[in-house]
């Protein structure tokens, strides 16, 4: 087989759009130039670019996602889709995409768009028996009643976006009166909200891909915040230790990685997902699934990746692999 016209998308319209630039750079370098000509697209609300490596912009033509690369006209065999947020991690590219024609490394449109929207997902996953916390749904435009919600979730409790990532717009409340502007911080991300309970136990982070028709578990990692959660700054700005593998026994190990292997089956995902859970009380409960998880030098995935003896080069060849028809 000749080198494949690889894209790889990044960027995307959401707050997370420089955390998805780092994550394609990573890509972009760590793929086989032998096997593969890679293309750095970023899909921007300002535009959609190729952008080459002296930096010059070309626009890409929406009607079937083909760009100039200075010479030629490129139709790409396929797309890594690197982009966290809407519009890539959230079912519309991957609709576009579908309809194109285009294989992509990401899951499909459904499966990428219930996984985004949290609480459908738990919806879905607790009627399959996935232990979640207590939830409770607040919409923009909802009457909010605190004493309700304190009676579902109990204190301490999480106030949260509910379509938003790298922990945009969350607050851990611990008395009454701080939920009313935690609720008000979330709204700033979106217009639906999710409000949980805060589970005490140990946070960790699974990631799952498909190698053919073979679903696999990565290493666990720990997620151990200085912060009082998991926030922006303990996930970006070094405020959180990411221990990889985690210091918790085989046995819960093995469970946790089962039961995202169980939600990635459940969910029909495909490509890489990674998904976070508590262990409380030596039971894990399911907090969310990123069917787009970074990739960049500092994020969980590469390094389970290298936990799991692989380098990323053979990791994207695997996910690549499996699109290419």
């Amino acid at each position: 087989m000749g080198k494949k016209h690889i894209a790889v998308a990044m960027g995307g319209y959401s707050s997370e759009f420089e955390i998805s630039i780092n994550s394609g750079k990573i890509v972009c370098d760590a793929l086989d130039k032998e096997h593969y000509y890679v293309y750095p697209i970023h899909i921007l609300e300002e535009g959609w670019y190729y952008v080459s490596e002296n930096g010059s912009k070309h626009v890409v033509n929406r009607a079937d996602f083909s760009f100039n690369n200075g010479t030629n006209t490129i139709k790409p065999d396929a797309v890594f889709n690197t982009i966290h947020g809407t519009p890539g991690e959230d079912g519309y590219l991957q609709a576009y995409w579908e309809l194109l024609g285009i294989p992509h490394t990401s899951t499909d449109y459904y499966s990428a768009g219930l996984s985004f929207n949290k609480r459908d997902c738990l919806s879905v996953l607790k009627n399959f028996g996935v232990r979640a916390a207590n939830s409770f749904y607040i919409n923009d435009d909802s009457e909010i009643n605190i004493e309700e919600i304190v009676k579902r979730t109990g204190l301490p409790c999480f106030v949260k976006p509910n379509r938003s990532g790298s922990s945009f717009g969350i607050s851990k409340v611990n008395n009454m009166n701080e939920i009313s502007p935690a609720i008000d911080k979330a709204f700033t991300e979106d217009s639906e909200i999710i409000i949980e309970t805060a589970l005490k136990g140990t946070e960790v982070s699974v990631g799952v891909y498909n190698n053919g028709d073979e679903i696999i578990a990565l290493p666990v990692t720990e997620i151990v915040s200085e912060n009082d959660f998991f926030d922006y700054e303990a996930k970006y700005l070094g405020k959180s230790q990411e221990i990889t593998p985690a210091r918790i026994s085989e046995k819960e190990t093995q469970m946790v990685q089962k039961e995202a292997i169980r939600i990635y089956k459940l969910l029909k995902m495909n490509g890489v997902t990674r998904s976070e859970f508590i262990i409380e009380k030596g039971q894990p409960f399911f907090l969310e699934t990123n069917t787009n998880p970074g990739l960049s030098a500092e994020s969980i995935i590469p390094k389970q990746v290298r936990e799991a003896g692989m380098t990323l080069t053979d990791f994207f060849d695997i996910l690549i692999k499996n699109v290419l028809k």
